[in-house]
């Protein structure tokens, strides 16, 4: 089963091929363009952006895939929800639908976050987890929640939201912080080297309440320790600390309501080196490789494999 995936989010145009006898994977990505010192794109600009990226992405895929694909899984929206839209996944919803068109082969529509949730799952050969129950945390720029995951015919993996922030998202945290010290967008990863120089410790106190807890304190946490003349490195490593610690307090949380369910981490936050030694350790918690940890099309071409079967 040969499956192509297209997956046009708010950061990044990708597509990819995935071969569900070799475990074959042929990958192709590109950043949206952001302009320095800004903090994102709105969704008319990422729509265009998608619009001239996604063709050049498919030439480059199919340069180096001489085969048939049997179908076609793309991204329709962020989350598993009827009330869940964005803009952006129009552009790749258009093409997929006229690939399906013209070769004759089905589309099937997912989530982002499903996909996100199956790419850890096929890249770290944790693929049991299909048939099981687990827990995803899905920590990104746009999504920084925890499902509860069931196996389902229909829509291969049933996600339900039981837990989430209430205002800011830990990437766009991650990503405001950086460029106040004059890192780059996205920010993440130049964040997580900067970290990396400081070996302060913090006493933290996250901002829990029952199934939420709240990310806008550490932006302004982080602008006070600016504004007082603290280290760059120090600040960098607050920010991630604080991060880290939230999410700690989560898995705390839904282990004493769950019980010891898998633990699955997904999204560009969980790319960060910091996190996953933590949580690694701590919790045994599944992190994919960093190049399926940031947003990509591996995870909606398996689900499309899985589902054509």
């Amino acid at each position: 089963m040969i499956s192509l995936g297209i997956d046009t989010s708010n950061y990044t145009t990708s597509v990819a091929i995935f071969n569900s006898d070799t475990k074959e994977i042929i990958s192709k990505k590109k950043l949206l363009p952001v302009k320095e010192g800004e903090k994102g794109l709105r969704q008319s600009d990422a729509v265009f952006h998608h619009t001239v990226q996604l063709p050049v992405l498919i030439e480059e895929l199919f340069s180096e895939f001489n085969g048939e694909i049997d179908c076609i899984g793309v991204s329709s929206k962020p989350v598993d929800s009827d009330k869940s839209y964005m803009p952006c996944f129009l552009t790749g919803i258009g093409v997929a639908s006229a690939l399906s068109t013209i070769n004759k082969k089905p589309v099937y529509y997912f989530s982002h976050q499903q996909g996100h949730i199956a790419s850890v799952l096929q890249s770290t050969d944790n693929t049991d987890l299909f048939g099981k129950k687990f827990i995803a945390f899905h920590v990104s720029g746009g999504t920084t929640e925890a499902v509860l995951v069931n196996p389902d015919n229909e829509k291969i993996l049933k996600t339900e939201n039981i837990f989430y922030s209430s205002d800011l998202k830990a990437g766009q945290a991650i990503d405001r912080v950086a460029l106040s010290l004059g890192l780059s967008f996205p920010g993440g990863k130049e964040l997580d080297a900067l970290s990396r120089k400081s070996d302060k410790t913090f006493k933290l106190k996250p901002s829990i309440k029952d199934n939420t807890f709240s990310l806008s304190g550490v932006e302004n946490k982080c602008k006070k320790m600016l504004d007082d003349g603290k280290n760059k490195e120090d600040i960098a490593k607050f920010c991630i600390d604080y991060i880290s610690c939230s999410l700690e307090k989560a898995v705390e949380y839904l282990k004493d309501k769950y019980g010891e369910l898998p633990l699955v981490f997904s999204g560009g936050v969980m790319s960060n080196s910091l996190i996953r030694e933590r949580f690694t350790e701590k919790f045994n918690a599944v992190f994919t490789v960093p190049e399926f940890s940031s947003d990509n099309a591996l995870g909606v071409a398996v689900l499309a494999a899985l589902k054509e079967k």
